[in-house]
């Protein structure tokens, strides 16, 4: 008996102190951070840059000079590192960096700051930062600037190939530029996806000789897209991107016949949206002439009189655009009344 007791006793004090031994560690709770976590993007081209960061606030202390010492390497926000992120290449202080993710800091003076950009981007604030692993330093300029109590970043001045990143807190701002190769990344785009669906329909190939016609790059190779469109299906959109290109080759007596055919093929509505197309990059005389030939090929629709109206406009022959917005009305749906004498209205005052 006493032995089955001595037993109960033994298997109790064990299962106790198995019990202390694999307790479970603390697992803290998700609550909210004081600096809370904020994320600002923009779109260059088809590149997206982002900064994370988490935004302390000023909260009635010196910060430059004071809680953000000059000299030292800072964290650029609050908590875990603030990062910029790039979906494609890019370049900063006139290095190429890859695409990715990088750590920011910053290494503030009264007069001057310097943007750091660093390989890891995960680490706690700056505390373990190592000026081995920088992969970019961009000096920048502090200015003044209106009072800000949570710190933010902001991508400024958007353009077809460059960003501005200004980090504002307190009364001091700075700013450093990114630039992309917009051309160069659509342009492996474009190929990465002529190897998808997009190659199985003639507007697949068209859009991309296309943009090569616009944006007056890689012309031979947009030919050959443009060519290989043509051959799924000839028509009047890329007969005209065909001699768009040619044009821009310097093959004017090409790109008339190819415009010539074209404009043959088109039914009215593509001629009118080349009428337009042709407006819009300022080819105001040959934008008038496109629709007047579409108002001879098509007598009995309003629209082709609207749009000469509109491009007679925009060369300044009010009579002449009064006298077609006026055949337009009386031929055109009562939902298109009221715009079309706002227009008509604008033309008299002149």
């Amino acid at each position: 008996m006493g032995i089955r007791v001595h037993s109960f006793a033994f298997i109790a004090a064990t299962a106790l102190t198995a019990g202390a031994a694999f307790a479970p560690a603390q697992v803290p709770l998700t609550l909210p951070q004081v600096s809370q976590k904020a994320t600002v993007s923009q779109t260059i081209g088809l590149t997206e840059i982002a900064v994370t960061c988490h935004r302390p606030a000023v909260k009635g202390r010196a910060i430059w000079g004071g809680l953000v010492p000059y000299g030292k390497v800072w964290r650029a926000g609050a908590n875990e590192n603030t990062t910029i992120s790039f979906t494609s290449p890019v370049t900063v202080g006139g290095k190429e960096l890859p695409a990715g993710t990088y750590g920011l800091h910053v290494l503030p003076t009264e007069h001057e700051w310097t943007f750091i950009l660093s390989n890891v981007s995960w680490a706690w604030g700056s505390f373990t930062y190592d000026p081995a692993e920088d992969a970019v330093r961009v000096a920048a300029t502090p200015a003044a600037a209106p009072f800000l109590e949570h710190l933010e970043y902001t991508l400024d001045a958007p353009g077809r190939d460059r960003v501005l990143v200004t980090l504002h807190w307190e009364n001091r701002q700075a700013s450093f530029p990114v630039e992309v190769k917009t051309d160069d990344v659509v342009l492996a785009s474009i190929r990465r996806e002529l190897r998808s669906l997009p190659r199985f329909s003639w507007q697949g190939w068209d859009q991309a000789a296309q943009y090569c016609a616009q944006n007056k790059v890689d012309l031979d190779e947009g030919l050959t897209w443009a060519d290989r469109s043509l051959s799924m299906n000839e028509n009047m959109t890329n007969l005209m991107t065909k001699a768009a290109l040619l044009e821009a080759k310097g093959d004017a007596a090409q790109a008339a016949t190819l415009r010539a055919k074209g404009l043959g093929i088109g039914n009215e509505t593509q001629v009118n949206q080349y009428g337009y197309q042709l407006l819009g990059a300022g080819k105001v005389g040959d934008a008038i002439a496109v629709f007047a030939k579409n108002v001879k090929d098509h007598p009995q629709s309003w629209n082709v009189y609207d749009s000469l109206a509109e491009a007679q406009a925009a060369k300044g022959d009010t009579a002449a655009a009064i006298a077609n917005y006026a055949k337009a009305r009386s031929m055109a749906p009562a939902a298109q009344y009221d715009r079309i004498d706002g227009e008509l209205a604008k033309l008299r005052k002149k």
